[in-house]
């Protein structure tokens, strides 16, 4: 990639992959400058903004924090059975941010999305926010390169983000909405599950209606039960739209779970719930894109549990994405 005429900056971290039998993945994830390589299966962009944050956040801290987490992790995943040492994970580095300006932040986020989905189209595109309006321009970079088809998002979540963009503007409370808005998206293509407690106020579920919002809520989540809900709900994507796009909120998750957040919450998702979710989401072929997005490093505890925990939920997609759609793949 060119980075002159694309706005990112190489990964911060000089490392280099170490073939061992115990592998971390600091070890297995590869700096993309330092590599020719470009049959790359998963490329990881980061989006260090949080100044269009509603609430006060240091999300901006989050895709550093999020690799030097790595050292705490195996690619052995002892759940399944497998090593997904062997899936080709390429980090591309952070997207570069003006210091005041968060139009032209989301501008270079946008570009740099149209860049790197230029560049590698069969890739599994992952972005590590930042607050959530990087969603949205993450998702208007992918169109560009793809005008023609349909883009479906599933969306773990608290909130709706269909706040107002007339009194809100470009904020992580409008990103669903100036997808909509800008006929980049289509309403019912939306289907948002972890919706619950008292978060989400009336003018916004009058929002969801007029733009066809699909929305399970947790406790529906919970009735139903995560295979099923989430078996359904990608049926129907796949029917619909020809590109799924993941968004994940950690505040979708409970306070005890992730107090890491801008807008923690009690009465969330459980952590193990989220891992079933992204467990089950791996497995659907029409996933093109996913991110991950309002985690604060400088909210979390001693622990930093709520990054932990976010490495881990990162770790358990890319596991079943491995495991039933790049080993089929290579079995044709």
């Amino acid at each position: 990639m060119d980075y002159k005429k694309a706005p990112i900056e190489p990964a911060p971290f000089n490392w280099q992959r170490i073939e061992h039998q115990d592998m971390k993945v600091k070890d297995w994830i590869v700096p993309q400058w330092r590599s020719e390589k470009k049959d790359w299966e998963v490329v990881l962009l980061g989006a260090p903004l949080s100044r269009s944050s509603i609430s006060v956040s240091g999300a901006s801290e989050f895709p550093n924090a999020f690799r030097q987490s790595w050292e705490k992790f195996s690619t052995y995943y002892i759940d399944e059975g497998i090593d997904i040492r062997e899936l080709k994970v390429a980090d591309i580095g952070n997207v570069k941010m003006h210091f005041t300006d968060i139009l032209r932040s989301h501008q270079h986020i946008e570009d740099a999305m149209e860049n790197v989905a230029g560049e590698y189209p069969n890739a599994l595109k992952v972005t590590i926010g930042g607050d959530h309006s990087v969603t949205a321009a993450t998702i208007r970079g992918l169109k560009k390169v793809m005008p023609e088809k349909k883009i479906g998002i599933l969306q773990l979540d608290t909130h709706l983000d269909l706040r107002s963009t007339d009194e809100h503007g470009p904020t992580n409370g409008t990103p669903i909405r100036q997808l909509i808005e800008g006929r980049v998206i289509e309403g019912k293509h939306v289907y948002n599950i972890g919706l619950h407690g008292f978060y989400n106020a009336p003018s916004l579920i009058e929002a969801a209606n007029d733009y066809e919002v699909h929305r399970i809520r947790l406790k529906e989540l919970r009735q139903k039960g995560i295979e099923q809900t989430i078996q359904d709900v990608l049926s129907v994507l796949m029917e619909q739209v020809d590109f799924i796009y993941v968004t994940v909120d950690m505040d979708v998750l409970d306070i005890a779970y992730a107090p890491g957040v801008p807008a923690s919450t009690p009465g969330g998702m459980r952590s193990d719930e989220l891992f079933d979710i992204l467990y089950e989401v791996g497995k659907c072929e029409g996933i093109g894109a996913i991110d991950f997005v309002c985690i604060d490093p400088t909210k979390d505890n001693l622990v930093q549990a709520t990054v932990k925990t976010t490495t881990y939920a990162f770790l358990t997609f890319l596991a079943s994405f491995y495991q039933h759609q790049v080993k089929k793949r290579e079995a044709l």
